[in-house]
This record gives C-alpha cells, structure tokens and sequence, in this order.
C-alpha cells in the first residue's frame, strides 16, 4: 500500500493511541494540513492524496477536484452536513464517518455545562480569584423537567444521565418512535409543549435549521437554561443574547458559536456583560483521550479498508439522486 493521507482534524492521533504510525506502517506517507479546509491553503496538498482524514471544516467539489487520486474522505467525527457527498458520489469518492465514537464525551460535556450555568461555576470561579468570597444563589437539577431536542446517541445519552439526577426528561425529535423513547424513561413530546414546559434544554438535533429563536423565547418559561453542543446555527446568536439580557433566560452555555466557523463578527453572547450567565467552551466536547483514540481508530479502519479495495466499515450513504 502507497500514497499520501491528508489529515486535517486537530485532534488526530493525539491521545494515547500513536494512529500516525499506524498508518505509516502499512507504507503510508501523513501530511497535516489546514484545520480551515481553505482551498488556497489545502487544494495543493490534496493534489496527491489518496486518503483524507477530515475534520468539521466544509469537504467541497473544489477540494474533490483539486484530489483526483483520492478515494476516501474519512470524516474524524460524526456529522458529514459539511461533506459535498453528492460531490463525493459523482467524483467516486468513499465517505465515511465515526458514529458513536464520541457520543459519552458529548453527553458528559453537555452536563457539565448545564452544572456550570446552573451552579455558576465559572462566575463563582472569577469572583474568589479576584477576593470576593461572595455567594450567588443557583438551582439544584433534580426535580427539573427537562427537555432534549434529538435523540441520536448524543441525546439519548443526556437523556439518560437527566433520568439519573433525578429529572423529569421530555424528547423531541421526529425521526424516533414514541415507543423508543418511552422505553428509555423519557417522554415524547412536541416541540412547542418541550419548548413551553422544559427549565433545562439541551440541543442535539443535526444543524440547517434554527430552533431557539425569538418565537421559541416567546413561549419558553422564566428562567430556562439552554445547552448546546450540536450545531451552531441551532441557535439565534442575537436573540439568546438579548433573552439572557433581560432575564428571560436564566443562562446559555455552548460548545460552538457561528464565529467558529469562520464569521467576521464577534459573537454578542460573548459581550462582558454577559460573562456571569454565559458559558462558552471552545468546541472541545468531543475532546477525550477516549474519544480521540476511538474515532482516529474508527478513521484509520476505513481509510485502511478502501485503499484495499475492502468494504469500510461506516460507510456514508450518498444522497438520492447522486451518481455514483
């Protein structure tokens, strides 16, 4: 086996696992390149490349036509919305992705952001260090009705980690039967009645459409607090901002903001004046060694599998309609 893989995740082989060495071993040459997937910067390197191991950046029809030797994207990760797969199919590309690798590191980190609103954590943390020992009042999670917006592995692993503390849990998401969710513990519920009765959210729906906007913070009770370790454009940047303002929402923590893919303006939510209701982690729930080691494993298992000429084993179906 010869030939270049590109890699351009962060992450990659960076936790206990030398997956770098992996690939070298089977006569494989690893060039890291831009993490941003600029064409400027990455089409060059990709001209060779018969492998891509792929981070969250956007995979397009230009990156697969500067690639004409390439003959896997293997998306380090989840979500293939920024993969160009009808692009993929047409160029005779394989895509694959690593389900599940990631899902507990996810479901954990969403906790610990709703523990760090609700208890204010990080603004407790600011006030000791500058000498101000005093004591703002929080909420207790048990007891509180919960809501979980997407129930794919993410969110059936906060589901089931509110269940545990003690939280009534409601769960929308339109692709899953009522009777698979009432099997875990959890409610089904519509999202307008999840929106109106839910005192915590957490978001785990698959991006492309805004759910937290000015009508869902019309109907949403006093005081809810939102999560979101999904995607992004799930939420109205500006009208979470002016909600947590006014007091309508009672926090926000967030594992993605838009600035982080690429925009030019500075998120409002990160206005000072929020600093003590908002939490903002820099997209790094997925960040385990665990995690890390599992969904390079999972990458470098089908990227090994296609230049074979074997089956990979988490094949990304291509949309209807693309050529294959």
């Amino acid at each position: 086996m010869s030939g270049t893989v590109v890699v351009t995740s962060r992450s990659f082989s960076s936790g206990g696992v030398d997956l770098v060495a992996r690939l070298e071993a089977a006569g494989l040459t690893v060039i890291r390149a831009s993490t941003t997937h600029q064409p400027e910067a990455i089409c060059p390197v990709l001209r060779d490349a018969v492998a891509w191991i792929a981070g969250t950046a956007p995979v397009t029809a230009r990156h697969l036509e500067a690639a004409p030797a390439l003959r896997v994207v293997a998306r380090y990760g989840t979500g293939v919305d920024a993969v160009d797969l009808a692009a993929a199919a047409r160029a005779g590309v394989v895509v694959t992705n690593t389900p599940g690798a990631n899902s507990e590191a996810v479901a954990e980190h969403a906790i610990a952001l709703l523990f760090a609103v609700l208890r204010g954590v990080s603004a407790g943390d600011r006030r000791v260090r500058r000498g101000d020992w005093s004591v703002l009042r929080g909420r207790q999670l048990a007891g509180s009705v919960a809501g979980v917006v997407g129930f794919g592995r993410i969110g059936r692993g906060v589901a089931r980690r509110l269940l545990a503390l003690g939280c009534e849990v409601l769960v929308h998401d339109p692709y899953v039967p009522d009777d698979d969710v009432l099997a875990t513990g959890a409610k089904p519920a519509p999202l307008d009645q999840l929106c109106a009765a839910a005192q915590v959210v957490s978001l785990h729906a698959p991006g492309g459409r805004t759910v937290v906007d000015d009508s869902w913070l019309s109907r949403s009770p006093a005081g809810q607090v939102l999560v979101n370790t999904a995607r992004a454009d799930l939420v109205d940047e500006d009208a979470v901002a002016r909600a947590v303002r006014d007091g309508r929402l009672a926090g926000f923590a967030a594992d993605t903001l838009a600035a982080e893919a690429g925009a030019d303006h500075v998120s409002p939510l990160l206005a000072d004046d929020l600093a003590d209701h908002v939490v903002v982690t820099p997209h790094l729930g997925a960040q385990t060694r665990e995690a890390v080691d599992t969904m390079g494993a999972l990458a470098v298992a089908d990227v090994l599998a296609v230049l074979a000429g074997r089956e990979p084993a988490h094949p990304v179906t291509p949309p209807p309609g693309a050529r294959t």
